[in-house]
């Protein structure tokens, strides 16, 4: 974890500027603009990971100059640069998927490096698709400065034939159309309709996921995540961001201290009570390691058993983050989740506790996306972790959208995402049958792909409720269906999932925790030869180096 030496008079970038010897670094800051009275000021880091290859993060440059504006009326002086983003949308069912992972270590990387290299003294991160978020995190974890998460906001939602879109329907009706249930005129309607313009991905999948769990981690302010992307108010929470920081810095609140063993209990509470992405469990597994707190995988099953699913929101549910926005946020949730002690009550970036900023957000009266703890839409979360002799070290089961809790059939066994997709497209895959996937982990892909062209395939050939998935790669939060990833060891590491034969009985059993078959694996390793990792170059070879299990949230930091 990098610690940032503190200055003589308390200011970190004083290291940088101050003093006779400090002389050419102030000639530099001088050329970019900076006068005697901004260099003598507070210097912050404005992160942006504005880009504009998705309308996760278009917007995130203009909305960099309100907080700006923030940083400069509180007395700071902002100092922005850039970090990239891989977008999972786009990318997805390409080999460009592995990248998606792999980058939020190297955007946690660059800010470490930026951040921490030039001494500023706190910083405010804009964050859009979903790995800008847990990176961001993480990147807060390693540096102990003041720090402020901002997420860009969700996307509003598409509308087409009479009915309310998300990037989700997008890709079962590839799924739909393949199976002849929609022509070549529905799809490209749908297409042009579902994305109307800047924010991230509409449902609770990983984005709207993780911009959840930041606020409940007290990294980004109450209410401010969930004002959607070209909502008038996102101006006015982005100025506010800006003023917050240069508060935490005067009070001297190191973000850092925020992410405790309790704090990443309640936001995986949270997560369970919306039925939010199974890519949370291996984000927050992630922070956890950056910040060296102790969070076991298999307390997401304990939190998901007591945590009922209270907010009805895609994939499995009706509605949408907007329509969540409307109704009150993630306030909302919160505060049904303190009141039934679900969570507890913890400090924010703001000095003040959770329960002190729910009271001061309002509920529409009479909405429908929220639920009581008490009439919940399913009694438990929308995890289960499970082991057994498939997944020695733990696997991650996602419940949202069904009430299956058992599954058994036999196994379909293929050796990358392509492979499985195209037996689904062809009309191979039968009901009850268990594909699996292996070869797809952090090191086997590299990147641990997300398997959404699959899973939305399936969906979209009606095979949602009668086909289940196993994986050592990983779902996108707009998966659904009964589907298994992160299964660990991984295949390429000779993880059990290498051993599997078409046809072998597969036991999912979310009850008691067990993913299982009864295969003889045991006489099948005497002769297993392993398979080698793909071969691969570059930043590639580097995380397939690096990468450790994703049942430690697939860091590539040395693990203790």
């Amino acid at each position: 974890m990098t610690k940032i030496k503190q200055g003589q008079d308390g200011l970190t970038s004083d290291v940088m500027k101050k003093g006779p010897s400090r002389a050419p670094a102030r000639a530099m800051l001088r050329a970019t603009g900076l006068d005697d009275e901004a260099i003598a000021k507070p210097m912050i880091a404005v992160v942006n990971t504005w880009s504009e290859v998705t309308p996760c993060n278009i917007h995130l440059r203009d909305l960099a100059v309100p907080v700006k504006e923030g940083i400069r009326s509180a007395g700071g002086t902002p100092i922005e640069f850039n970090t990239i983003v891989v977008t999972d949308g786009i990318t997805m069912g390409t080999r460009g998927m592995r990248a998606s992972l792999m980058s939020r270590e190297t955007i946690a990387d660059s800010i470490e490096l930026a951040v921490g290299g030039h001494s500023l003294d706190a910083m405010v991160v804009l964050v859009g698709c979903d790995k800008t978020l847990p990176a961001a995190a993480m990147a807060v974890a390693r540096l102990g400065i003041p720090a402020v998460i901002l997420y860009g906001g969700s996307i509003m939602k598409g509308r087409y034939a009479g009915r309310d879109l998300s990037i989700q329907d997008v890709f079962e009706a590839v799924g739909a159309h393949a199976a002849g249930q929609i022509d070549d005129a529905e799809l490209d309607g749908i297409e042009k309709a579902a994305c109307p313009g800047a924010g991230a991905c509409g449902g609770q999948f990983t984005a709207n996921t993780m911009a959840l769990a930041l606020t409940v981690l007290g990294l980004s302010p109450m209410g401010a995540n969930d004002v959607p992307a070209v909502h008038p108010d996102k101006q006015r929470v982005a100025r506010r961001a800006g003023e917050h920081v240069m508060e935490a810095l005067r009070a001297g609140r190191s973000a850092r201290n925020l992410i405790t063993t309790e704090s990443l209990r309640n936001a995986a509470a949270a997560v369970c009570a919306t039925a939010g992405s199974t890519n949370a469990v291996l984000h927050l597994l992630a922070i956890a390691e950056e910040a060296g707190v102790p969070f076991e995988l298999n307390e997401f099953d304990e939190i998901s058993r007591r945590t009922p699913v209270i907010a009805d929101l895609k994939p499995g549910g009706r509605f949408l983050a907007c329509d969540m926005f409307d109704a009150g946020g993630a306030p909302s949730v919160i505060r049904r989740l303190l009141a039934a002690g679900l969570i507890s009550d913890a400090q924010t970036v703001t000095g003040r506790s959770l329960a002190e900023e729910v009271a001061e957000f309002p509920e529409a009266p009479g909405q429908e996306v929220v639920r009581e703890v008490g009439a919940p839409l399913k009694k438990r979360g929308g995890f289960g972790i499970l082991y057994g002799n498939i997944s020695p070290e733990g696997c991650v089961a996602k419940l949202a959208g069904h009430g299956q809790l058992f599954f058994e059939g036999p196994a379909r066994v293929f050796d990358s995402e392509e492979e499985s997709f195209a037996a689904v497209q062809a009309g191979v895959i039968q009901a009850g049958d268990v594909i699996v996937i292996r070869y797809e982990g952090p090191r086997g892909g590299p990147g641990m792909r997300e398997m959404l062209a699959v899973t939305a395939a399936i969906v979209g050939r009606g095979l949602s409720e009668s086909v289940a998935l196993i994986t050592d790669g990983r779902f996108s939060g707009a998966t659904h269906g009964f589907m298994v990833g992160h299964v660990a060891p991984e295949a390429v590491n000779g993880g059990p999932i290498a051993l599997l034969q078409d046809g072998d009985l597969i036991t999912i059993d979310v009850e008691n925790q067990t993913l299982s078959t009864t295969a003889n694996l045991d006489d099948r390793r005497a002769s297993f030869v392993a398979r080698q990792p793909t071969a691969v170059s570059g930043a590639y070879a580097k995380y397939q180096q690096l990468v450790g299990s994703a049942a430690r949230g697939a860091v590539t930091i040395p693990q203790k």
